[in-house]
């Protein structure tokens, strides 16, 4: 599977100009190929035609391949919902900042749906994905108790918006929609099951 290169914000090179994103397509292509177990950073070394050295300048082990930069996402998250405007209720500043959000690291990012095939068949990467999703619930929790909301309440809307938005990013990846309508679609299922349906 040929896989382009493109530059993550959060992954800027320091040392060979691309080499990390050399790095980055190469361990797809191979988790693609082999699936993540299989895989070395030899391996990755290899294809990418650059040495360990180089790997590790760039990423600490080869799941970072695939988690670089993520722990940015609970702090943008919580950041767009403490700033938004006191008026705006909870709901709404959380919904504003998920999409905005979501559309940026769509934007940024490549190679979504390679990633989440690669994660799903690792019960590792899996919990890895499950990590991050609780750092996003505590970084909304915080906001929202940063905003008056009760905690046991703060704590509550917190997950359900980290579900939402994780299936939005899953619907958008796999049905090639713009993140915002997928998140749409995501709080709208999430509505059908509160009202009964």
């Amino acid at each position: 599977m040929a896989l382009s290169v493109v530059t993550v914000p959060w992954a800027v090179p320091r040392w060979e100009p691309g080499s990390a994103d050399r790095l980055r397509v190469a361990a797809l292509e191979l988790f693609a190929e082999h699936g993540y177990d299989a895989v070395t950073v030899n391996a990755i070394t290899d294809r990418a035609g650059l040495g360990r050295r180089t790997f590790f300048r760039h990423f600490k082990d080869k799941r970072e391949v695939l988690f670089a930069g993520s722990e940015r996402l609970p702090v943008a998250l919580e950041e767009r919902v403490a700033a938004a405007d006191a008026a705006v209720p909870a709901p709404e500043a959380v919904l504003a900042a998920l999409a905005e959000v979501g559309e940026e690291l769509l934007r940024v990012t490549t190679h979504q749906a390679v990633r989440a095939a690669v994660i799903a068949g690792s019960e590792e990467l899996r919990e890895r994905e499950r990590t991050k999703a609780a750092e996003i619930t505590d970084a909304l929790a915080r906001a929202l108790g940063g905003r008056g909301v009760p905690p046991a309440d703060a704590r509550l809307l917190a997950g359900v918006s980290a579900a939402v938005f994780d299936s939005a990013l899953q619907r958008a990846v796999s049905g090639g929609t713009g993140f915002t309508a997928a998140l749409r679609e995501a709080a709208a299922v999430l509505a059908g099951f509160s009202r009964g349906r």
